[in-house]
């Protein structure tokens, strides 16, 4: 596919992600598209499971939130997470056996389009190679002792100028 073309879903946003994993589950860190080198910012909590989840204590759901930093628009996605260090996390489609509003958050379609992202950590740093990173990149974060990981990131489907629409058409 070539760079900026468009799929039914979107536009394919790839490029490089550092995130860190902060000590009570929560993801914060950026993305950086390339080669123009946008750069979109993550945040990420984790959502509490309704009954006990049987996928094993690696597994949950991330309610993810994707920053246009130059615009400050945001789009949310639900992601699930496996790894204790946060190293893959990937849209879902359904999510039986949590809270109906998470439920609905899945199948709810953003727009015309459907979020789709999809990371895979190539790094992993923890102790002072984390922090070092943290310090130069997110110095918001330094002294948490969070774990950072860096890796392919791929977004489909985001429509900032869309979610912008939406909040207008919902607040008038």
């Amino acid at each position: 596919m070539e760079e900026g073309e468009e799929r039914k879903e979107g536009v394919v946003r790839e490029g490089v992600a550092s995130i860190a994993l902060l000590p009570c589950g929560s993801l914060s860190g950026h993305f950086i598209q390339l080669p123009h080198a946008i750069c979109f910012g993550l945040h990420g909590t984790e959502l509490a499971c309704e009954r006990e989840c049987s996928r094993g204590e690696d597994y949950r759901l991330i309610k993810l939130t994707i920053t246009d930093f130059s615009s400050k628009r945001e789009q949310t996605v639900i992601v699930e997470c496996r790894g204790h260090d946060a190293a893959r996390f990937h849209s879902i489609d359904r999510a039986h056996g949590w809270e109906m509003d998470v439920v609905g958050m899945v199948e709810q379609k953003h727009g015309k389009n459907k979020i789709v992202v999809s990371f895979e950590c190539e790094t992993l740093k923890a102790d002072k190679a984390a922090e070092d990173h943290i310090r130069q990149f997110m110095p918001k974060l330094a002294g948490l002792d969070a774990v950072v990981n860096i890796g392919r990131m791929s977004i489909t489907g985001l429509d900032l100028e869309a979610a912008e629409t939406d909040d207008t058409e919902t607040a008038n």
